[in-house]
């Protein structure tokens, strides 16, 4: 009736690192069935830091990664959505961005420039920005007294992530030193040696992946595009095309989120989506709007720079060329990603970006797409 099956979640009380355990799958699988619904994608199981920049846990955390995949797999859940996210998982400058419709959430790169340079003061950071883009940073930071600059670090390193452990009571500059230390590990590490330590990933996953049936959904990075200086692997078109190279395997495959794709004007998502349709499964449909100066908000899910109803046909097209050839996985699970904060959502506790009403609100837009879509002749 609403279009909903399944719910899609993830073991998020257990350490990035350690093996997720077949009883603790096992219980939020049969809280999940209880409801009448399933649950076959994961998002997501992480990949650590330790795996990303190659250091000394990375063996052990592998194996580990192996076992919850074997769990998992036994439990019946054969998608698995990771990313390759150096430090942050996304990042966003206004989590109140008003829109007439309610609050969604802002990208402006003048403010977050504005905290990389004068808040946060990493070392060297005015060479990521160009001198116009330096000059809007310092008439913002000129604007903000002690506590907006407070609350927008506050945003960026702790309520979307969550970087520091066994400090009592810390203070915004135990936040802002720690995210340092791990902005840090990442001095010499460039795109080549991330993608390096991806493939390697990939070589010891993968196969696993293959005999256990399990299909592996890589997130794009959000946003796409450089940031705190730290590279960015899986951002564009080429970027798609380099991970089908280095592992040709059906199971290495994308969770299409057509929100972070859109957020550079320079992807075209639905050619993405057309070109590899068959490595997608998995797919958030939400969408933005890009201004001029590279900033961006979240415009909801019909309206924005996304195609919705065009890249939706791409991933109904896709799903009938795969039962036709055999498939066995033939359904791509869709979900609507982050919502926007209306009058309903007033009041109720929710992370940023995920109001219960807002993203109901978007499964209805998504639906009532696909609906006209198969009504066409």
């Amino acid at each position: 009736e609403n279009g909903i099956e399944e719910v899609v979640t993830a073991l998020h009380h257990i350490p990035n690192g350690e093996i997720w355990p077949v009883s603790e799958i096992q219980k939020v699988k049969n809280k999940i069935e209880s409801a009448g619904l399933g649950w076959t994608v994961v998002e997501s199981l992480p990949v650590t830091e330790a795996i990303k920049t190659a250091s000394a846990l990375r063996d052990q955390h592998i194996r580990n990664y192996k076992k919850s995949l074997k769990n998992l797999a036994e439990c019946g859940i054969k998608t698995v959505v990771y990313n390759f996210m150096p430090v942050l998982d996304w990042a966003r400058t206004n989590l109140q961005f008003q829109l007439p419709e309610g609050e969604s959430m802002l990208f402006d790169y003048p403010t977050f420039a504005a905290f990389d340079i004068f808040i946060l003061k990493r070392p060297a950071a005015e060479r990521d920005y160009s001198p116009g883009l330096i000059r809007s940073a310092q008439k913002v930071f000129s604007e903000m007294n002690a506590a907006e600059a407070e609350k927008l670090a506050h945003n960026i390193i702790v309520v979307t992530q969550g970087f520091i452990d066994g400090v009592i009571d810390p203070t915004i500059d135990d936040y802002k030193k720690e995210f340092l230390n791990h902005l840090n590990r990442y001095a010499s590490i460039d795109d080549k040696k991330l993608r390096e330590n991806l493939a390697f990933f990939l070589d010891e996953i993968i196969p696993l992946a293959e005999e256990l049936g399990v299909n592996m959904a890589i997130h794009p990075d959000d946003p796409p595009f450089p940031v705190l200086g730290l590279p960015r692997i899986f951002s564009t078109l080429q970027d798609l095309e380099w991970l089908e190279q280095i592992n040709p395997s059906i199971n290495n495959g994308v969770a299409f989120c057509a929100g972070s794709f859109s957020a550079r004007k320079d992807n075209n998502v639905v050619e993405m989506a057309e070109k590899f349709s068959h490595r997608i499964h998995f797919a958030h449909l939400r969408n933005t709007t890009v201004l001029d100066d590279g900033s961006f908000y979240e415009s909801g899910h019909s309206i924005g720079g996304v195609d919705m109803q065009a890249l939706v046909k791409v991933l109904q097209q896709e799903m009938h060329n795969r039962k036709g050839s055999g498939r066995k996985d033939i359904l791509i699970p869709m979900r609507p990603d982050h919502g926007i904060k209306g009058m309903a959502d007033k009041g109720l506790h929710a992370n940023p970006g995920y109001p219960k009403f807002g993203r109901l609100r978007g499964l209805q837009e998504i639906e009532e797409i696909s609906r006209s879509l198969f009504q066409k002749p």
